[in-house]
């Protein structure tokens, strides 16, 4: 076989799992089989359970319309014989190296980034793990309800990329650095010279870090501030992408295409910064720069984290990664509570003076419709806190008098960075005749009626039980609404006494246009 030469590459994860819920999904999948050696006959179970879940469809189910219609079915479920149909006729032509071409790889394709952060470990022929922040990660999308779930996705995710060396075993780079630490320390030198203008570092200076041969952080940041006195913040995508092939030491434009360094590997980058809640966007996401409202684990993680350190194996590797940090559970922000809202009320109120209303009409009709955003800064938000942020902007923009009071986590400039945190509803609305809850959500099964409408209706009662005003409601918005969820809903109507109205995007959307009065939507 074949091996190619160790080059320089650049910082690259895998794309095929972008979304952190998706992420925790699959490896629920493994939980089952967690111990058990993998071979191909255990790869197959968990490849049917994919398939079963919903959680991977192959192009046979979208050629086959009684596949096709069971899909997008939310009542309904793939039977065994229907499952070994697709499996049978949708052969995997996909390669990774130590799998068998075929399913075998495809399975690799679906894990390798969780391996690679230490959620779980495998290799043919060895016992399957979850470690430590795999089964963390996990509990914490099951804790719908615990007050700090979102809180910790997010240390999770920063846990496994503060740690992230960009040589290790994996990957076959000569590159060698810790990419989080090392743009923290080079974002830390950049904000206190006072000849720059203090927003961090821009989109266009992304791929240098992404291309960047070693951990020295002084270097990096000396080579930035040569390439903004020579070009300032308007080079062309040509000159940034001739800088980068200079430091990968390489001019083959067929290994690494211009797009991938200057836009693709940026994207997911500053994707994979914002899942860690450390780092804020700048001038519509234009700039990347240290969040104020972490700095307490920003200094942890520069004084911890910032060496490069050497892995011999795989395994040491992802057992590294795996083990949770505790001091970043641990670490308080001495943050206002106060001071944060008054940040998120003013942001989004600037936002909806930038945003017109088919804009946002349109960027949520893309959540619907489970298309990507096109929009510079809109893209670089995850969809569930996107939707969150984009039905709070549109009710904002189209009731000025409502008080609008969103409970998505924000960077210290109001910009969205994780969905609400458990415990609490997703938005709140009041306005002099009416307190309302907005709850969204992207899922489409009958998982709405279980875990969304129980935790609403407790939202609910506890606002009925104080608010003093007698229109008390709350509004549920998904991409499509299950039967059982407008059942629970009517159950929760007649026993309870307590008014869900659910909508489906499109209906919100509707309505939102007709009405000028919120109560009108528990109509």
């Amino acid at each position: 076989m074949k091996i190619r030469k160790i080059e320089r590459k650049p910082l690259s994860f895998s794309t095929t799992m972008r979304n952190p819920e998706r992420i925790a999904a699959f490896i629920a999948c493994l939980k089952e089989f967690e111990g058990k050696i993998l071979v191909k006959d255990i790869i197959m179970k968990i490849v049917e359970k994919l398939i079963k879940n919903k959680l991977y469809a192959p192009l046979y189910i979208k050629r086959i319309p009684h596949l096709k219609k069971i899909f997008e079915n939310d009542t309904k479920s793939f039977n065994d014989d229907e499952i070994k149909e697709v499996i049978k006729n949708s052969p995997q032509n996909h390669k990774e190296a130590g799998f068998e071409k075929g399913w075998e790889s495809r399975f690799d394709t679906w894990y390798k980034l969780s391996k690679e952060f230490g959620f779980i470990y495998y290799e043919m022929g060895e016992p399957i793990e979850i470690l430590q922040t795999g089964h963390m990660l996990c509990d914490a999308y099951s804790e719908n309800e615990n007050n700090n779930s979102g809180e910790k996705i997010q240390k999770i995710f920063l846990n496994a990329l503060m740690k992230y060396n960009i040589d290790n075993p994996y990957r076959r780079n000569l590159n060698r650095n810790v990419p989080i630490p090392l743009l923290l320390n080079v974002l830390k030198k950049l904000k206190i010279d006072k000849e720059e203008n203090g927003a961090g570092i821009s989109r266009k200076e992304l791929p240098f870090l992404i291309c960047w041969k070693d951990n020295d952080a002084d270097k990096l940041y000396k080579y930035i501030k040569e390439f903004r006195k020579n070009h300032g913040f308007k080079a062309s995508n040509e000159i940034v992408y001739e800088k980068c092939l200079e430091l990968l030491e390489s001019k083959n434009e067929k290994r690494f295409k211009m797009k991938q360094i200057i836009q693709e590997s940026v994207d997911d980058l500053i994707r994979k910064l914002r899942i860690t809640g450390i780092f804020s966007l700048r001038g519509l996401g234009r700039f990347i720069d240290i969040n104020k409202l972490e700095k307490n684990k920003i200094e942890y993680i520069i004084k911890n984290y910032s060496e490069c350190k050497i892995y011999e194996t795989k395994y040491e590797f992802s057992k590294y990664m795996g083990e949770m940090d505790l001091n970043i559970i641990n670490i308080e922000e001495n943050i206002n509570y106060e001071t944060t809202e008054n940040i998120k009320i003013s942001a989004l109120k600037d936002f909806a003076t930038k945003y017109e209303n088919k804009k946002i009409i349109q960027e949520l009709e893309y959540l619907e419709k489970d298309k990507n955003s096109k929009d510079e800064f809109l893209k670089l938000i995850d969809n569930p806190t996107r939707l969150e942020f984009l039905v709070s902007l549109i009710l904002v923009k189209n009731y000025p008098k409502l008080l609008v009071k969103p409970n998505y986590s924000i960077d210290d400039e109001g910009n969205p960075s994780f969905t609400a945190k458990g415990g609490i509803a997703d938005i709140e609305i009041y306005d002099e005749n009416s307190d309302a809850l907005v709850e969204v959500t992207l899922i489409r099964t009958r998982q709405q009626s279980i875990v969304e409408i129980p935790a609403i209706t407790r939202h609910l009662f506890k606002l009925k039980e104080i608010s003093l005003k007698e229109n008390v409601f709350s509004i549920f918005i998904a991409p499509s609404i299950h039967e059982d969820t407008k059942f629970m809903c009517e159950f929760v109507k007649y026993s309870k006494k307590l008014d869900i109205k659910p909508y489906t995007i499109s209906d919100f959307i509707k309505k939102i246009s007709l009405n000028e009065d919120i109560s009108r939507l528990s109509n």
